[in-house]
């Protein structure tokens, strides 16, 4: 079995670092505030996500991430060295680590490369590339390489990954590029065309968090948010409702609703009879977003199972991943001996 030092789930939003004997050590937002003349890093993860929006001219903050992806590969080839520096000085590992990181499912293979290349030159001895809804499934600790239908949605920041796996690969699957920041920035825009108010990205990521909601509630809950009105430029509160996100939401729910149904649509019957006794399983941080797991169920008719520690699985799964990856070798290598 390959040994996995350290897994990454290099997400949109955020990079979780898990440790083999450790578990998740690291898991801090995407984010790089660097001065714009010199590209001197300033701060990485926290840190920088907490100056967003506030630094001063010549000052950027910016995410290297976008849509699963890497955007700007010198800022990500940093971003991924500090962490992965942070996360060694909690454990001792003699020698170079091995690396194991997820990507999206459908990704090129420019971006693939970008990703391994970025990750070799933090000083990996060997990098593996695992697609992030294998990752989750086997982080959910699904048996993925039985001749079993499974199902897993992973809403992450950045894309929505869904995937009908079967005997280690994924059967029928899709990567949508959407995920939780378009539900901030649906709310942005949601509150600029109706209260004519600008909210910020912290503001209304903490908006989302507090009462975000794509199905109503029995009994509506509101929060105050601060913004700036377009109109006079000058501050203003607002009341904002868990009933006002769903109708905020419902573009990108609708979104991902129908990528889920289209996934269903085009697997195998068998596969889909093995998924409606099981269920499908829901993971990823916009799986928090309330009504999410109930709508899912009601659209796409197929008992959904929230997993406990959502956020984590992709992470968990990477650094996991170590008897999957020897098997899929090991196919390979049979299958090349076959040619």
């Amino acid at each position: 079995m390959y040994r996995i030092d350290i897994g990454i789930d290099l997400g949109t939003s955020n990079v979780r670092v898990f440790m083999r004997d450790k578990g998740v050590v690291i898991d801090q937002p995407a984010y790089v505030a660097f001065e714009e003349k010199t590209k001197n890093i300033i701060a990485v993860g926290s840190k920088a996500k907490r100056m967003l929006g506030k630094t001063p001219e010549g000052i950027c903050v910016e995410r290297p991430m976008k849509h699963g992806v890497i955007s700007d590969y010198s800022l990500a080839e940093r971003m991924i060295k500090a962490f992965v520096k942070n996360a060694l000085t909690k454990r001792k590992i003699w020698g170079r680590p091995s690396i194991c990181v997820c990507i999206p499912e459908g990704v090129t293979e420019v971006e693939r490369r970008a990703v391994e290349d970025a990750v070799v030159r933090t000083g990996a001895k060997q990098v593996f590339i695992l697609e992030s809804a294998i990752a989750a499934a086997i982080g959910a600790d699904m048996d993925i390489t039985e001749t079993y239908g499974h199902m897993i949605v992973d809403i992450g920041g950045g894309t929505t990954d869904i995937a009908v796996i079967s005997a280690g690969g994924i059967s029928e699957g899709m990567s949508l590029k959407c995920g939780g920041d378009d539900f901030t920035d649906a709310l942005i825009r949601y509150v600029r065309r109706k209260y004519n108010v600008e909210l910020g990205e912290l503001t209304a990521e903490e908006a989302k968090e507090a009462v975000g909601s794509v199905m109503k509630r029995k009994n509506d809950i509101s929060i105050e948010v601060k913004g700036k009105n377009l109109l006079s430029g000058l501050p203003v509160k607002l009341n904002l409702s868990a009933d006002e996100t769903v109708e905020a939401f419902e573009e990108v729910t609708t979104q991902i609703i129908n990528a889920i149904n289209s996934v269903l649509e085009t697997a195998p019957p068998e596969l889909i009879n093995d998924i409606s006794k099981e269920g499908l399983m829901l993971t990823g941080g916009g799986s928090h977003i309330a009504g999410m797991q109930k709508l899912i169920a009601t659209r796409s008719q197929i008992k959904v199972v929230a997993s406990e520690d959502a956020e984590s699985m992709v992470a968990l799964g990477t650094g996991l991943a170590g008897k999957y990856i020897m098997v899929q070798e090991e196919i390979r290598r049979l299958q090349m001996e076959e040619e």
